[in-house]
């Protein structure tokens, strides 16, 4: 009587018709050899060989490459946003509100925008053009003279460091106010944009135009709105 040798499979059904190892595996599996590990050189009687000491040290460190930072790029600005267009504002604390874009500035490449303050609240601000819309009305602004120190170190919070032995957490929470600085310059930038916005041909339709806020009402389509 013949006994054949039970042989029991590694593979099995993990679904109908779905094996745990394809028949590929098994083919590649099959015979396979294992290479016995190859002896290190200098080796004897089963010992590893020992590790080369380096027998060069260099006098001096090699300095690391030096990362160099490339001159800023200006930024490019698009070719609608010219000084004295009406912006529709889309992000932020202010957005949907309607400003007059005044200059782009050089550091930063930042929009400089005003409201001006008293028509809509909107102080001397910067906003990056991809968060703005850009309108067909505009405002001439060639009279404007902004201040040069109106720039993007203008618009630098300070903050303020602890002394040593003093409670970071004894003051709680600094709110920001505005300094007489700033106040002075926004009255100084408005009062000439306002009397920019008396010299058009529609001023007090620019006035509430500029007092309102924007919005998208029922019907209207986006994609279809000319601004």
């Amino acid at each position: 009587m013949v006994h054949y040798k039970r042989v029991v499979s590694r593979s099995f059904d993990l679904a109908p018709g779905i094996l745990r190892f394809s028949a590929a595996r098994f083919r590649t599996q099959k015979g396979k050899k294992t290479a016995a590990p190859a002896k290190a050189k200098g080796a004897k009687d089963g010992k590893k060989a020992p590790k080369k000491v380096n027998q060069k040290w260099p006098t001096l460190q090699a300095s690391a490459a030096k990362f160099k930072r490339g001159s800023p790029k200006r930024v490019p600005l698009r070719k609608s946003l010219v000084p004295g267009t009406i912006l529709i504002v889309l992000a932020g604390r202010h957005k949907g509100k309607r400003v007059i874009f005044l200059k782009q500035l050089q550091k930063s490449g930042l929009l400089l925008c005003t409201g001006p303050h008293s028509l809509n609240s909107f102080p001397l601000r910067r906003i990056a053009q991809a968060f703005v819309i850009a309108t067909s009305t505009r405002v001439d602004v060639s009279g404007v003279k902004i201040p040069d120190h109106i720039n993007d170190d203008y618009f630098k919070r300070k903050t303020v460091v602890a002394k040593k032995g003093e409670d970071i957490f004894a003051s709680g929470k600094t709110e920001y106010k505005v300094n007489e600085q700033r106040k002075t310059d926004q009255k100084a930038v408005d009062a000439n944009i306002l009397a920019a916005i008396k010299k058009h041909s529609d001023a007090k339709q620019l006035q509430g135009y500029l007092a309102s806020r924007f919005g998208i009402r029922k019907g209207q389509l986006p994609h279809q709105i000319k601004f």
